[in-house]
């Protein structure tokens, strides 16, 4: 397909005009959070950062995002309702940010913003049938098109916000999902869809130079809610509207590291017996801290791993279907490796650690940034 000249013009224009709109806000923003007392506190074990951090952050990615939104893209009906659920998320992360709302409140609100989505057009309307048996090429969803879609928004919004735990982990991994995404929609075509990702692209790489470590600033909830929500919507309107038998894996592939993680962290709390919801020490950031890994070790590590399955979600996008599912086969079994690794890495150290424990009466926590 012959790339349009102007869309590349318009989608670098998206790009460079929300970088510069996050870069100038970003201070800002932490003079507004220290003003409202938005400030990371470290207070458990979980937490990666020793001193206060103010957060508030992802206000600069909002505002960054959605200049250059309404300044390059086209407003149609689907866009206009992820704006507007834009808001809704955005503005219950400040609230959360400033003075932390209870989880099941903030569940809802993320499944109404969803909701408002969906309202406006974005939803999941038709699977592919891979079925060999059957002469249907799509299976019209239906009704269950909005439980799905809903599903799909509130699961992704959430998994970005859980890997929220590293200086500059969540917002490059979002770039970096961004940037692949954005990749196949120039290459199909979607000339919109191609603008919206090469605004939130240039938001976060606007922002990253504050949140590196060590950290200046954090994005908070207004910033992890809003990346994973406009990453799940825009997904909608772009990947899953491919209509081909890997029209679900690329998505999966694309946003594979948060929501991977998450799928273990739920599995994991669910066999310990514990709230699938509840936070603990267990996630691909805290097993590599634990192996001794610093911080930017950890984040250059899993940002390997996301631009791998960024690329990878590319080829299958792009390549035939024999290919793609070689490609799903090798990282399915690449995964288990990797988590079986790491688990036992973390067994290993604990029987080490326990003589150690049996003779030193206390032991010290260590300290250092945010994470969920």
């Amino acid at each position: 397909m012959q790339i349009d000249v102007t869309v590349i013009i318009s989608a670098g224009l998206s790009l460079f005009a929300a970088m510069l709109v996050s870069f100038i806000s970003t201070p800002l923003a932490k003079a507004f959070a220290k003003k409202v007392g938005a400030i990371d506190v470290p207070k458990d074990a979980r937490r990666v950062h020793d001193h206060p951090i103010p957060r508030l952050g992802g206000l600069a990615i909002f505002l960054g995002f959605v200049i250059s939104v309404v300044l390059f893209a086209k407003i149609d009906t689907q866009l206009r309702g992820i704006l507007l659920g834009s808001v809704v998320i955005v503005t219950v992360g400040v609230i959360d940010d400033i003075t932390p709302l209870p989880a099941l409140l903030k569940f809802g609100v993320q499944i109404i913003a969803a909701l408002i989505a969906v309202a406006f057009g974005v939803k999941i309307d038709l699977l592919s049938n891979p079925a060999w048996w059957s002469a249907r090429e799509y299976i019209d969803l239906g009704f269950l098109s909005i439980p799905l879609t809903v599903l799909w928004i509130v699961g992704v919004t959430n998994s970005v916000n859980l890997i929220d735990g590293l200086d500059g982990l969540a917002v490059g991994v979002s770039a970096i999902a961004s940037m692949a995404m954005l990749a196949i929609a120039l290459v199909l075509g979607q000339w919109n869809t191609t603008i919206v990702l090469a605004a939130l692209v240039g938001a976060c790489v606007g922002f990253m130079p504050y949140n590196m470590n060590p950290a200046k600033i954090f994005m908070g909830d207004t910033g992890a809610l809003l990346l994973g929500y406009v990453l799940a919507t825009v997904s909608v309107t772009g990947l899953l509207k491919l209509y081909t038998i890997v029209s679900f894996i690329v998505p999966l592939m694309a946003l594979g590291l948060p929501i991977f993680d998450t799928l273990f962290a739920i599995i994991r709390r669910l066999l310990k017996g514990q709230n699938p919801m509840s936070p603990d020490r267990g996630h691909f950031h805290h097993r590599l801290i634990d192996m001794g890994l610093s911080q930017k070790q950890a984040v250059a590590i899993l940002y390997a791993i996301s631009a791998i399955l960024g690329l990878s979600a590319v080829l299958i996008a792009t390549s035939g279907e024999m290919k793609a599912i070689v490609l799903v086969f090798s990282f399915c079994v690449a995964i288990a490796i990797g988590v079986a690794l790491t688990h036992g890495h973390k067994h290993r150290k604990q029987e080490d650690a326990a003589p150690e424990a049996a003779e030193t009466p206390e032991n010290e926590e260590s300290s250092g940034e945010e994470t969920k």
